[in-house]
């Protein structure tokens, strides 16, 4: 090698060194965690609130009525805007439940119509009348069969995590169809010391408290002074009161309705998700009620929950906010 070929090789090689060196600290000085969440559409669209859920109520029907319909916006919705689960309101398969997890029903009527890949999240329901006409233990039981359907019981809680040190969402899915039964009642006197104990034995950071059931306690549809209602609301008002539940949703009635009777609980009926029944305006406890398909959409901070009633063309038809 001629002596000026080896000069400039070693001063490359030394050059190259002290380059590689900082660079490499650089590198290491910025490593990212990152999670697929963090990385997914929609992650930068803070919004000032830690919590976002969509619920429907009242669906189940091959896609006919319109189900499809707002499956396809429910899927369009939660592309454009930030959303963590779905929750399920009761009534989810007509005419009268499912038989088995292996019912054609699960196919037909939830995985051909809710197939948008932003709908591929957490589903929780809980069971509506329609669904305790064949089996509702079928119900529970696909959540071994669905990655996305979450039914561990007929009645259960989950509390979740707004942000660290910002508190906690309590739910609790209760079924409400055999409060109408007296020959449950056995079934129903465990269910409620089981509602009782959990709500006061929440932990001490739950913020807001939410209890999904299908079965409205007030209604301005059809129902408005109907057995059913009248039973639920001797069965739960009291319960919603003493340990001071700041939501109740259901369906039921096929339409999007907010309610405030007396006292402290909002309730929020979301049964559009399908057929349609009449509302009756002018009542005095109701806020807002539509008689249109569509479904909620539930943005939760640890002082304030707001909440949007979306139509099938996605046009949002009310929207109003709870503060704490």
């Amino acid at each position: 090698m001629k002596r000026r070929d080896f000069v400039r090789n070693t001063t490359l090689t030394a050059l190259g060194a002290t380059l590689i060196q900082p660079i490499a600290a650089i590198a290491e000085s910025q490593v990212t965690h990152l999670t697929s969440d963090d990385v997914a559409a929609g992650a930068d669209q803070a919004d000032g609130y830690q919590m976002h859920f969509m619920a429907i109520g009242d669906w189940g029907r091959n896609g006919e009525y319109d189900q499809d319909k707002v499956a396809t916006q429910m899927g369009v919705w939660a592309k454009e805007h930030p959303n963590n689960f779905v929750i399920s309101a009761g009534d989810n398969f007509y005419p009268k439940g499912v038989v088995s997890e292996n019912d054609p029903l699960w196919h037909y009527s939830f995985e051909n119509v809710y197939t948008a890949h932003s709908l591929q999240c957490d589903w929780y329901p809980v069971l509506g009348n329609h669904d305790h006409l064949s089996d509702p233990e079928a119900q529970v039981r696909y959540s071994k069969v669905s990655r996305r359907w979450n039914m561990p019981a007929t009645y259960y809680a989950k509390e979740m995590v707004l942000k660290k040190g910002m508190g906690k969402v309590l739910f609790l899915m209760i079924d409400t169809d055999p409060m109408l039964f007296e020959e449950k009642k056995d079934y129903v006197a465990k269910q409620l010391n089981w509602i009782n104990d959990t709500l006061k034995n929440a932990s001490a950071d739950v913020k807001w408290k939410i209890i999904v059931g299908h079965h409205p306690y007030y209604t301005v549809g059809p129902r408005i002074k109907n057995y059913d209602t009248l039973t639920l609301r001797k069965t739960m008002a009291d319960i919603f009161e003493e340990h001071k539940v700041d939501v109740y949703l259901s369906g039921h009635d096929h339409s999007l309705q907010h309610i405030k009777p007396q006292g402290f609980t909002h309730q929020f009926i979301t049964g559009a998700g399908s057929e349609l029944t009449s509302v009756t305006s002018g009542v005095e406890y109701s806020k807002f009620e539509a008689s249109t398909h569509g479904f909620m959409y539930f943005s939760v901070a640890h002082n304030k929950l707001n909440v949007k009633a979306i139509n099938e063309d996605g046009k949002v038809l009310y929207e109003t906010e709870l503060t704490k």
